[in-house]
């Protein structure tokens, strides 16, 4: 536990559990609109932000922060009006944001190569403690969001139809899961990286949802992943002096690797249970990908 004694890795820990737990509570949404990749565009478009931010030498996190948030708002507008072109619009974007993010730090007086490798894959040692205070404030509005308005953000990433009807603002829900997609990016890209944040939103949901048998268990068993494997892939970068993001994506596919190795046992012993009337088995499975009653499962 030395590791402790060290003020940087105090604040990578502090970060590597804020991001733990953002990103798995904004992937399941995402992976319930089929958007799974919906992060890795805005990371794309977030390092225009980051060079913005050595450009005008302000807080690469705040600027990312706000470009990503602009970019994930074209992206809905892309969706909803883009129609056939919508494809090209968004390749042009990410693409962009790519391009402005190099030409920008290489144009600032202290930006270089080297400081766009650190928010592109993560680094340990440079999580500052402005850093630190950024995170802290950008993840309690990404929480507050995915627990607050859960009921509402599962109807409409469930069935947008059947949301509309129920009255919801649909496109206003839309427009608020994309802007906390953006901010859950600019959180974890001081730990994991822009080029890799989106896989630690997809893939502790997509390993939950091997065992999780509604909305509430996936949810709760994905936060635990992203928690674990990031503590660990921090833990583990620091003696073994390997890329953080690197580590803790590759430990996010092994725990996928492994619930889904589980999930086959699981279900033969549910099934054996629900055919000998065990009224002592686990509820009916209301899955992620279930119907618009479905809905109704989401409370916590």
């Amino acid at each position: 536990m030395d590791f402790l004694d060290y003020a940087f890795m105090q604040r990578a820990l502090l970060a590597a559990v804020l991001v733990g737990i953002t990103a798995p509570a904004v992937g399941i949404y995402l992976v319930q609109r089929r958007q799974a990749l919906m992060g890795d565009g805005i990371g794309h478009v977030a390092m225009t932000g980051v060079g913005l931010g050595f450009l005008l030498t302000w807080s690469p996190v705040w600027t990312a922060a706000l470009v990503s948030i602009l970019g994930a708002v074209l992206m809905e507008l892309i969706r909803w009006y883009g129609k056939t072109r919508g494809d090209i619009a968004l390749a042009m974007l990410f693409y962009g944001g790519m391009a402005g993010g190099v030409m920008f730090i290489n144009l600032a007086p202290t930006g270089s190569n080297a400081n766009l490798t650190s928010y592109l894959f993560g680094s340990l040692s440079t999580v500052s403690q402005s850093d630190v205070t950024a995170i802290c404030v950008l993840a309690a509005f990404v929480v507050l969001v995915t627990l607050g308005l859960r009921r509402q953000l599962f109807a409409v990433s469930q069935d947008e139809e059947f949301a509309r009807v129920t009255g919801l603002p649909v496109r206003v829900l839309n427009l608020l899961t994309a802007v906390t997609a953006a901010v859950t990016v600019t959180v974890a890209m001081r730990v994991v990286g822009l080029l890799l944040v989106s896989a630690l939103m997809v893939v502790p949901v997509a390993a939950a949802q091997q065992i999780g048998r509604s909305f509430a268990a996936t949810f709760v068993i994905a936060v635990a992943i992203g928690v674990s494997v990031t503590l660990g892939g921090t833990v583990t970068s620091y003696y073994q002096d390997v890329p953080p993001g690197a580590t803790i994506v590759l430990l996010t596919i092994g725990a996928f690797i492994v619930l889904t190795a589980l999930a086959a046992p699981l279900a033969r012993r549910r099934a054996r249970a629900a055919a000998g009337g065990d009224t002592t088995a686990d509820p009916a499975e209301c899955a992620i990908p279930g119907s618009r009653a479905a809905a109704d499962e989401v409370g916590v």
